[in-house]
C-alpha cells in the first residue's frame, strides 16, 4: 500500500491544478490561487513521502512532470493570457492594437492575438519539465526555476491586485509590456543554466540544511511585511541566495 501513497498525492495536486484551469479561464484568479497552492502543497510532500517511504520509481517521476505540467504550467500560462486579454480592453487613448486585436477570427468570433503571448510561459514549462526528466545531475539542486516556483510568481501578479491595492502597482502590472516583458522574463528563468538549491529536506539538520532554513526564515518575515508582494520578492532572494551558495562553494 505504501507504495501508491506517493502517486496518490501528486494525483491530488493534478485534480487541483485541473480545478486551478477551470476557475482560471473565467478569470477567478483568487480561486485558481488557492488550487495551485493546494497542489503544490501535494507536489512538495509527493517526493518527500517517495524518499521517506523509500518507493521512488520512474512512474512517480513521469506522473510528477505531468501533474506539475497542468498545476504549474498551464494555470500560469492561461492567467498571463487572461491579464494581457484585460489589458486589451482598456487600451490607452491613441494605442493601435488592431493589428493584433483582429489576428484570429475563427468561427463568427474575434480572438485578440497578443494575449496568446502569455501562453509561452506553458511552453517554456513544458520545455522546462522535458529536460529536467533526462537530466541526471538535478537530484540536489534544480537548473533553472522550478515550475511550481514561476507559478508562484505569475500568480502573485493578481493577487498583488486584489489585496494590495495600490494604484500605483495596479498600473504596472496592467501594462502590456510590463506583462510581455514578465512573459519573457518567466520563460528565459525556467530554462536557464542558474543552478538553485531545492528545498528538499534528506534531514532536518541546520549544518546540512542552513540555506533552506535561512531562505524559510526570510520567506516568513517578507509575507508578514509585505503580504503578496513578497512572493516575487522571495523569487528574487532564491536566486539571489542560491548564485551567493555556488560562488561560495566554489
Amino acid at each position: 500500500m505504501k507504495q501508491h501513497i506517493p502517486n496518490i498525492l501528486t494525483l491530488l495536486n493534478l485534480f487541483c491544478g485541473s480545478i486551478a484551469v477551470l476557475f482560471a479561464v473565467n478569470a477567478n484568479f483568487i480561486v485558481s490561487a488557492f488550487f495551485v497552492f493546494l497542489g503544490i502543497f501535494f507536489d512538495f510532500f509527493d517526493g518527500f513521502a517517495a524518499r521517506k517511504l523509500q518507493v521512488q520509481s520512474e512512474l512517480g517521476l513521469q506522473l510528477d512532470s505531468l501533474a506539475d505540467m497542468v498545476t504549474s504550467g498551464l494555470v500560469p500560462g492561461i492567467v498571463m493570457y487572461k491579464l494581457l486579454e484585460f489589458t486589451m480592453e482598456v487600451s490607452p487613448v491613441g494605442t493601435d492594437f488592431s493589428g493584433w486585436e483582429m489576428a484570429i477570427n475563427w468561427n463568427g468570433l474575434t480572438y485578440s492575438g497578443l494575449p496568446l503571448f502569455g501562453l509561452l510561459i506553458t511552453i517554456a514549462s513544458a520545455y522546462r519539465l522535458a529536460k529536467f526528466n533526462i537530466d541526471d545531475e538535478q537530484q540536489t539542486y534544480f537548473k533553472g526555476l522550478p515550475t511550481p516556483a514561476n507559478a508562484l510568481l505569475v500568480l502573485s501578479l493578481p493577487l498583488i491586485v486584489e489585496f494590495q491595492n495600490n494604484d500605483a502597482i495596479n498600473t504596472v502590472i496592467f501594462n502590456r509590456w510590463f506583462l510581455l516583458s514578465f512573459t519573457v522574463l518567466s520563460a528565459y528563468l525556467l530554462n536557464s543554466n542558474i543552478k538553485l538549491f531545492a528545498l528538499k529536506f534528506k534531514d532536518f539538520s541546520f549544518i546540512n540544511n542552513k540555506s533552506r532554513y535561512i531562505f524559510i526564515l526570510l520567506c516568513m518575515v517578507l509575507l508578514v511585511v509585505l503580504k503578496f508582494v513578497a512572493i516575487p520578492c522571495i523569487i528574487l532572494l532564491y536566486i539571489f541566495i542560491s548564485v551567493l551558495e555556488n560562488l561560495t562553494s566554489n
